[in-house]
């Protein structure tokens, strides 16, 4: 029926990569979560990744990169030992994966890191997603973004519970 797509590969972050990294994060948001935030919430999120501040953000963050083919196309990031703090992956790979992947192995690493649980500040348009890896909804948050005040709610994931 259809055909095989390549294998995800994973990599950390390079500085040369903010960026590709930068496109990713504004598809991400155009064409991803049109339907929980407005166009005026998108675009002052989107320019987030217009400033120095994001490539330092990668920078400073344990940043891994999804790749398929040795191209980008998705990123993650893992603030200390217990935190996501960015989870991006192009629309054109949206529900194949890339996003599980990229968790996967944050989840391993904030382990390894000592950290018992994982938290992150999910997007309306993200919630479903962590909510169904078994991160429990904790408390509704609003945030300034560029003069736009945009929700997310601050999840939960206990590492090695039973899923």
């Amino acid at each position: 029926m259809g055909q095989t797509l390549p294998k995800p590969g994973l990599r950390p972050f390079l500085p040369d990569d903010v960026p590709v990294l930068a496109a990713i994060f504004t598809a991400s948001i155009e064409e991803l979560t049109g339907d929980d935030y407005s166009e005026a919430q998108q675009q002052a999120w989107m320019e987030a990744a217009e400033t120095e501040e994001f490539g330092k953000r990668l920078a400073a963050d344990l940043t891994l990169i999804a790749t398929l083919e040795g191209s980008p196309v998705g990123f993650a990031s893992l603030r200390g030992a217990d935190h996501i703090r960015m989870l991006y992956v192009h629309p054109a790979v949206s529900g194949q994966g890339i996003a599980a992947m990229l968790v996967d192995a944050l989840e391993k690493l904030a382990g390894g890191r000592g950290a018992q649980s994982l938290t992150v500040d999910a997007s309306d348009t993200a919630q479903g997603f962590f909510a169904k890896r078994g991160y429990v909804a904790m408390q509704r948050n609003s945030v300034t973004v560029n003069d736009e005040w945009l929700a997310n709610t601050t999840m939960k994931k206990t590492l090695g519970a039973v899923q």
